[in-house]
């Protein structure tokens, strides 16, 4: 069992691999999220905060090295411990020079892999970053507290109960404070890119929410709307 538990995203397509190292990690104490591509894992990344990426260079469309490539280039700094069936060593160094941190050919040992994962939480927390689960990552507003990390919402020292659909929809708002969305965005970023739900989904979840920690829901301070265009959040209750 580790004494550094984190919140780990694991990127492939083998499914019964993707099984045994939820399994297997899970019970060494860390949270473990799974995806198949690129496209489930932007999801994911949009809605959740993780600690530690591992990602499997040989994935359907985009592959590991363009994935990699791409979120440092948009400035995503989460650790990276590459997978991969290749041999080639000029493999292991692209993957490195495309901003991977570690990798691991596979087969692979489970226990290896741990040891590798926790090596990098500990060089991870040498940095002075410590894990989802031993930082409190929250948005306060008002008499409320917002919680990414433990997926909760406070209200004082309550918990207020929400729809997973409510919490999306509210940490989607919240973590863009003061910028106005609109609806099609709010889908996006609230249930992914390839969501089905339609606008209309928006402005129900949104009534919701507004009953419960609004005072007064027909005049919202915090989750305003931008009138033909959207939603704003605003922390400080101030109109927009």
């Amino acid at each position: 069992m580790t004494d550094t538990a984190a919140r780990l995203l694991v990127v492939d397509d083998e499914a019964e691999l993707c099984a045994m190292l939820q399994r297997y990690l899970g019970s060494q104490g860390h949270e473990v999220r799974t995806a198949a591509d690129a496209s489930q894992m932007d999801r994911l990344l949009l809605r959740e905060r993780f600690d530690l990426l591992v990602l499997d260079l040989m994935l359907p469309g985009e592959d590991g090295l363009a994935i990699c490539r791409r979120l440092r280039a948009a400035g995503e700094t989460l650790p990276i411990l590459m997978l991969t069936a290749r041999g080639d060593p000029v493999d292991r160094i692209v993957g490195l020079e495309m901003g991977a941190d570690d990798y691991l050919p596979k087969p692979f040992n489970p226990r290896e892999l741990l040891a590798r994962v926790n090596a990098m939480l500990r060089r991870q927390a040498m940095s002075g970053r410590a894990p989802l689960a031993a930082r409190a990552a929250v948005i306060r507003f008002g008499e409320y507290t917002l919680d990414p990390a433990a997926r909760r919402l406070l209200r004082g020292e309550l918990p207020v109960t929400l729809t997973s659909g409510e919490f999306a929809l509210l940490h989607a708002l919240a973590s863009h404070a003061g910028r106005p969305l609109g609806r099609e965005r709010l889908i996006e970023l609230a249930y992914g890119p390839d969501h089905d739900a339609g606008e209309r989904s928006i402005d129900v979840t949104m009534l919701r929410l507004r009953r419960l920690i609004e005072a007064d829901p027909a005049a919202p301070r915090w989750l305003q709307t931008v009138r033909g265009y959207g939603y704003v959040f605003a922390p400080d209750g101030a109109p927009r």
